[in-house]
């Protein structure tokens, strides 16, 4: 059995775990930042966006729905419906994270992101005998060079994107990001029918607006997973 790592050990191998995801938050960041300007906000404006919210996203979906000049309460309502993974998320980590203080939680809620939530959970669930101390270091270190060079990749984005060619296709960095955080996390059926679910619910229901077919779907895709966890879980009792 191993030893124990330390807090600085654990923040640190969560940094290590949160650095690939560089080469697609830098290039998402870019787009966003470009994207606003060209929608008309100002520098002030673009990075109160991206520090205050942090949701690469729900801030698509808004800037999106501003610039068909959608009512103010559509555009909250639809990037709070594509936010609401991050209910999903925090329900998740309360198991692992729950009886920390209250402005650690608060540090937790701000810098979760997908990168973040994925990263940890996945390390808490192959180390349940991490304490409280270090499953808030790991975390800690899986979000320190996301989040920052979130903000950077933003400001970059909004002083220099009319200069950056559109060859470059930065809009590529979405799809993979999801790609690379949902793959390592199909590890059983429940979590394969979820995942086939959810992205059939979001095609068959696209012809909704904006965030409301995907909350349908991630609704519909966390009932298939549980029932067959359900499934799966009656069938090793019966053969055991």
């Amino acid at each position: 059995m191993s030893e124990p790592l330390s807090l600085t050990a654990l923040y640190w191998r969560g940094f290590r775990h949160g650095v690939p995801f560089l080469l697609v938050i830098v290039p998402f960041g870019l787009l966003f930042g470009v994207a606003a300007t060209k929608a008309g906000l100002d520098l002030a404006h673009v990075m109160g966006f991206s520090v205050l919210v942090i949701a690469g996203a729900a801030q698509f979906t808004a800037l999106q729905l501003m610039g068909d000049h959608a009512p103010v309460l559509l555009i909250l309502a639809a990037s709070l419906s594509v936010n609401l993974r991050m209910a999903m998320y925090s329900a998740a980590l309360t198991p692992h994270l729950g009886k920390a203080p209250a402005w650690q939680k608060a540090l937790v809620a701000y810098f979760m992101v997908d990168q973040s939530y994925a990263l940890s959970i996945t390390e808490y669930e192959a180390r349940p005998q991490m304490s409280l101390g270090q499953k808030l270091a790991y975390y800690a270190g899986a979000c320190s060079p996301i989040c920052p060079l979130w903000y950077l990749a933003t400001l970059t984005g909004a002083l220099v994107g009319a200069q950056i060619p559109p060859e470059f296709a930065l809009d590529f960095a979405v799809p993979i990001t999801f790609l690379a955080m949902i793959g390592p996390a199909l590890r059983t059926l429940a979590h394969v029918a979820a995942a086939i679910t959810s992205v059939v619910g979001a095609l068959l229901l696209a012809f909704l607006p904006a965030g409301v077919g995907l909350m349908i779907a991630a609704l519909a895709a966390m009932v298939v997973g549980a029932q067959v966890e359900i499934w799966t879980e009656r069938r090793k009792a019966v053969r055991g």
